[in-house]
């Protein structure tokens, strides 16, 4: 199961942002309120870990400026 992050949204002005951790299964709906105070959420997004393929050998396209997306991905 993945986790998420979620970020509360302020309410009043110079109300903090507080981010927490969720793990749920991908079909789940996004929350819209916090598990326990039930302020609004937001999920937020963040990176993945970029291993979609390619080689783990540290070949070329795995070292340098990949395919020619220019991310290095080795997609092309």
């Amino acid at each position: 199961m993945p986790t998420y992050v979620y970020e509360t949204i302020p309410q009043f002005e110079g109300e903090p942002t507080k981010r927490f951790e969720v793990r749920q299964s991908m079909k789940d709906a996004a929350f819209t309120q916090h598990p326990d105070s039930g302020q609004p959420v937001r999920r937020v997004p963040i990176g993945g870990t970029g291993m979609m393929g390619g080689s783990s050998g540290g070949g070329s396209q795995a070292s340098g400026g990949g395919g020619s997306c220019g991310t290095g991905c080795g997609c092309h």
